[in-house]
């Protein structure tokens, strides 16, 4: 989950979307303004499959027709910022996850999304409720679907699927108004509808059939041949063979139908008991709208032969039990031969799991054997269950299983009963052997988890404290179990507020023991953690255990190798086997988490201190082994440090160094803060160095300055100049880009003043030239000139070619503002042969946005522009967004010299949207030549 500071305020509040004819955003039943067309189609893409990652790749290809530009992924990245500004705080959240954007909305605020939760939930309801739950369904469709965006290939993609659901839902509530009776109310109706859809079978049927029963026979058989003749003249085809059989009854006035068709069910009860032992089902119950959907769509599909046996598999306190048990009361009148429920007690903290022959014995009691009856060897008692289960419609309901073995001989042996099973382990020897479908439970989003409180609790104390309930929601991890002990102990002081409740949890250490109800010993998410700790067989136990000493939310087998001190094949046999047991989970292919609590409750657990020092200690080694070897893929690496030694995973390439960085990173920021705050300093600041080229590429200013911040604490703790010098130069340059000039300035005096008393004349030109920057950019251009020009004569003196080019770069600053073009031009072609050399393309690319700017100034427009379109090249090929912006400036600089404004506004948007992105100060700059060019228009 994601941490929070402050309180924040409940999310997605009022904002409501419409796909189900054009796109509408509603903010408190408001519309607001989404932006062109290309922003409308990457938010219809979000909002089609909401809370999961749609890939860039996709998004790529469904803006546009053609080949897409070079900066395809750029301006997707400027049209998420807009779609992220339109939002704000209140509303859902795109977030950025490899290999794309991921938007986190409660489904029930999309249209489409309620359409198909409604149309899913009407299936096996009586013909009343079914018809109403159509209805409420239908009304969502407001005309063509994404008609605004008719031309895009999205909507030729989508928008058929769409009306198809359309017009099945349609149908099917013209099948529950026929069960009904309303056949007088259908004609009309009916009429229209095949006037409009002529070859669909299934709607002549329906009219066929409301004719018949209304005593317009001719008509009826009249409708038909019009059907036929259609399909043969058009087609060749004949009607099939559902719509012959009913022309078939019709003709010989079949007595079925008369009347609207009824299932009653026989009375068997008077030869066999009809069991119905499901538990009550838990009170308060809410969302789960995609699971039980899916159970729905299971039962449909277990009625066309499809598999009997789902499994609700997922962590402790998830909720597995409540939805089984939900949502087996909901269809329990599907099963007319009755419900049978075992509790296994597979993970049950006092007593051993249920047997496979006790709980058959207990069933076929049920069942009416008598016990003296019931055989003794297993293999009997479960043939005699599944004999009196063939050709009976019985539900079973196995809850809490420990494994396979234990719930395979409660299987009925016929397709027509159905078999629902909870369990803490994926199961995946039924999956494989039966045919078991699985169905993972996560936990529950912001805003559902708010209402279970509500449900759970006190009524309307959420709503008193939004900002408290949604950060009790998040330190609760939105696990149901602990959802409900919170509400449970603000029921039991009606006085307390939820803000009080939320800062006894915001205390890690604290958390787990103010989810226990006193009076209950049971009722814990320690106990539920405990249960299936203990569990573990001790290898995986003890790796468990280790894993609460990962700083990050995140981790690869590589990293829990080292953690470990093993190999990363045995690693990742461990997480696989922690991952069935759902102490573990696998976001993404090979990379694993956990959830906020059950990290709390591995680092409750005892350990020794010296032996997870070293633990610790292995795992900030591989990512300083792994951090080190990557940045050297980036730019070069201009320091003494050197941890390439150390066991790493394969990175090949550019791409390969970036894509490491990007998912490791925020593991990274926790591991310095880690190293730091566990004095283990010597480690501390060198991983914060490694991070820098990455820094450059990306910049992310506020974890820039945290990392640095606890760098430089860890080279003043084991003083240590040189990380001094590097850290406070890092420093400088974080507030530098990010514009907060004086701060700046006060790091790099901090690192030259360090680097003075150290005598190491390269450090100190380094520190220079860094002065030079912030200097210049405070006006003060005589100092910076001075400072420049002697770290050039040190740099030249040492050949040091790589410093060498900072220094011409900054110089040729100096020189441009001073009117000295062609000198500053020239310096600026010297430092770009000389980062060429060093394969340095972030430089690269500042440094030929530089010449651009230049050559423009001179009036060489063509050079100029040439130079900006090769920046933005590199800048493309290294992965540096800030480096991208500045090139799409240039080139609307140079556009707008050139006269053709539409084309500048296109490249300033660019730029602007990618700086808003980026945080960069330079917004202002963009803001200000697009307002100068829409005052000169108007």
């Amino acid at each position: 989950m994601t941490p929070h500071g402050n309180a924040a305020p409940a999310p997605e509040a009022g904002f409501e979307f419409r796909l189900l004819g054009p796109l509408e955003v509603l903010v408190d039943g408001a519309p607001v303004e989404v932006g062109r067309s290309p922003v409308r189609a990457l938010l219809a893409c979000l909002l089609l499959e909401p809370n999961q990652v749609v890939p860039m790749d996709r998004l790529v290809d469904t803006l546009w027709e053609e080949e897409p530009p070079a900066s395809a992924r750029t301006i997707i990245q400027g049209y998420v910022s807009r779609l992220r500004k339109m939002f704000g705080k209140r509303g859902p959240e795109i977030i950025t996850r490899s290999p794309g954007y991921l938007l986190r909305v409660d489904p029930e605020r999309i249209d489409a999304h309620r359409a198909r939760t409604r149309i899913s939930r009407a299936h096996g309801l009586e013909p009343a409720e079914r018809s109403r739950l159509l209805t409420e369904a239908l009304t969502l469709w407001r005309g063509p679907v994404l008609a605004d965006i008719a031309g895009s290939r999205l909507y030729r993609t989508i928008a058929p699927n769409l009306d198809e659901l359309h017009l099945l839902a349609l149908e099917e509530r013209i099948a529950a108004d026929l069960e009904l009776g309303r056949h007088q109310q259908l004609i009309a109706e009916l009429s229209t509808l095949v006037e409009r859809h002529p070859l669909r079978e299934r709607l002549t049927g329906q009219l066929m059939l409301a004719n018949y029963r209304a005593g317009h026979r001719a008509e009826a058989q009249d409708r038909y041949h019009e059907l036929r003749h259609r399909l043969s003249g058009e087609l060749g085809l004949d009607p099939g063979p559902e719509l012959r059989e009913l022309y078939e009854k019709l003709l010989r006035d079949d007595p079925g139908l008369r009347n609207p068709a009824r299932h009653d069910v026989p009375g068997l009860g008077m030869r066999r008991p009809v069991p119905a032992e499901l538990p009550p089902a838990p009170a308060g119950f809410v969302g789960r709208y995609g699971e039980l959907g899916a159970l729905d769509d299971m039962l449909a599909g277990h009625e066309s032969g499809s598999s009997l046996i789902t499994v609700l598999t997922g962590t402790a306190g998830v909720g597995k039990s409540a939805l089984a048990l939900t949502w087996a009361h909901r269809v329990a009148e599907e099963f007319p031969d009755g419900q049978l429920y075992a509790s296994l007690r597979g993970f049950d903290s006092e007593r051993e799991p249920l047997t496979p022959g006790e709980a058959l014995t207990s069933m076929l009691k049920t069942l009416g054997v008598a016990a003296d009856a019931i055989p003794v060897e297993l293999d009997d008692r479960t043939a005699l269950y599944r004999s009196l289960l063939a050709k009976r419609k019985v539900m079973v309901v196995l809850d809490n299983a420990r494994d396979s073995d234990q719930v395979r001989p409660l299987l009925p042996g016929s397709a027509a009963s159905l078999v629902v099973v909870t369990s803490r382990r994926r199961l995946d020897g039924l999956v494989v052997r039966a045919g078991a479908r699985v169905l993972p439970l996560e936990t529950l989003p912001t805003e559902t988890a708010i209402e279970l409180l509500d449900r759970a609790g006190v009524p309307g104390k959420s709503a008193a404290e939004p900002d408290a309930a949604a950060e009790l929601a998040e330190l609760c991890g939105g696990l149901p179990l602990a959802l409900r002990i919170a509400a449970a102990r603000l029921a039991a002081n009606p006085a307390r507020g939820v803000s009080d409740l939320v800062h006894e949890l915001t205390d890690e250490r604290n958390r787990l023991h103010a989810l226990d109800i006193d009076d209950d010993a049971d009722t814990s998410v320690r106990r539920a953690f405990d249960i299936s700790y203990r569990s573990l067989p001790p290898v995986h136990a003890e790796t468990f255990r280790l894993l609460g000493l990962v700083p990050g939310h995140t981790f690869t087998a590589h990293a829990v190798a080292a953690l470990c001190g093993i190999e990363p094949s045995a690693a990742q046999r461990r997480l696989r086997a922690l991952a069935l047991a759902h102490l573990v989970a696998e976001p993404e292919p090979d990379r694993f988490g956990m959830h906020d609590l059950l990290r709390a409750y591995a680092r409750e657990l005892p350990g020794e201190p010296d032996a997870d020092i070293a633990a610790l200690r292995r795992l900030l080694t591989h990512y300083l082994g792994t951090a080190d070897h990557a940045r050297r893929f980036l730019r070069p690496a201009r320091d003494d440090l050197d941890f390439t030694g150390e066991p790493r995973p394969e990175i090949t390439g550019r791409a390969q160094a970036l894509e490491w960085f990007d998912s490791e990173w925020p593991n990274l920021v926790a591991a310095v803060r880690a190293a730091n705050e566990g004095g283990l300093h010597c480690l501390a600041w060198p991983l914060v160095r490694l991070q820098f080229n990455y820094l450059m590429v990306r910049c992310p200013w506020e974890d820039w300055i945290r990392i640095y911040t606890d760098g430089l604490h860890s080279a003043r703790a084991v003083d240590d100049p040189a990380g001094q010098v590097l850290m406070a130069a890092g420093l400088g340059v974080a507030y530098a880009r990010s514009g907060q000039l004086d701060q700046a300035l006060r790091h790099y005096e901090d690192s030259y003043a360090v680097a003075v008393t150290t005598g190491n004349a390269e450090r100190l030109a380094m520190t220079q030239v860094n002065l030079s920057s912030v200097l210049f950019r405070l006006h003060r251009y005589d100092e910076a000139k001075t400072h420049c020009q002697d770290a050039l004569r040190v740099y030249r003196e040492l050949g040091d070619r790589y410093f060498i080019a900072g220094a011409l770069n900054n110089l040729a600053m100096v020189e441009q503002v001073n009117g000295e073009l062609e000198e500053a031009l020239a310096h600026l072609r010297e430092a770009e042969a000389l980062y060429r050399d060093a394969d340095d393309l972030e430089t690269l690319a500042m440094v030929l946005n530089n010449c651009g700017e230049v050559g423009i100034e001179l009036g060489r427009l063509d050079d100029g522009e040439r130079c900006h379109h090769e920046a933005l090249e590199v800048a493309l090929q290294c992965g540096s967004a800030m480096r991208q912006a500045a090139a799409y400036l240039g080139l609307g600089d140079a556009a707008r010299l050139r006269g053709d404004v539409n084309v500048a506004r296109t490249r300033w948007d660019t730029a602007l949207a990618i700086f808003e992105e980026e945080g960069s100060p330079q917004v202002t700059e963009v803001r200000g030549r697009l307002e100068e060019i829409t005052r000169q228009a108007g």
